[in-house]
């Protein structure tokens, strides 16, 4: 099983997600993250979806992405030429005798501290998912309140850019 991100710019009109992740869904596809946001221009929207499959896999939900009224351009990015990050905000147990182990655990993660009260730490923390996870499984000692995690948002290196060909 591979990881696959794919990135999909579509209309920006009401209803387009829906009609998205119905695909995923009546497909049996099951999707690991999914980020939607506005582009450069306010005509388009850009979903990004992770999800986990084999290369037939892949290629099928391309190709059925692509049927979609609303979606003007699919692309699976490369890995190796895609910057990609995704952000955590988690808020942890504060104690004085973790407090300093908690604070050690954000400097080296270069993580920050959005909100500090004597019995809660909130921390903020963006980069690649893999950063993400190992600083959940740091922190889980100490107490996880509660938190949230984006999704992952990529774009590919150098010039190449997702445009619709309209």
């Amino acid at each position: 099983m591979h990881r696959f991100i794919i990135a999909i710019l579509v209309s920006n009109t009401a209803g387009v997600l829906t009609r998205v992740s119905s695909m995923f869904t009546r497909r049996g596809f099951n999707i690991d993250s999914l980020t939607v946001g506005e582009t450069e221009s306010s005509e388009f929207s850009r979903i990004t979806v992770t999800f986990r499959g084999d290369e037939a896999t892949k290629e099928q939900i391309v190709k059925q992405l692509a049927k979609l009224y609303d979606v003007k351009e699919v692309e699976v990015l490369d890995r190796h030429e895609t910057v990609s990050r995704e952000l955590l905000l988690i808020k942890v147990k504060n104690t004085s005798e973790t407090r300093q182990d908690i604070l050690a655990a954000v400097d080296i993660f270069r993580s920050k501290i959005i909100d500090y009260s004597t019995d809660t730490l909130c921390c903020e923390l963006t980069g690649e998912s893999s950063k993400i996870q190992a600083f959940i499984e740091l922190l889980k000692p100490f107490g996880i309140m509660e938190m949230c995690r984006t999704g992952i948002v990529a774009l590919e290196r150098g010039t190449n850019c997702l445009k619709s060909k309209e």
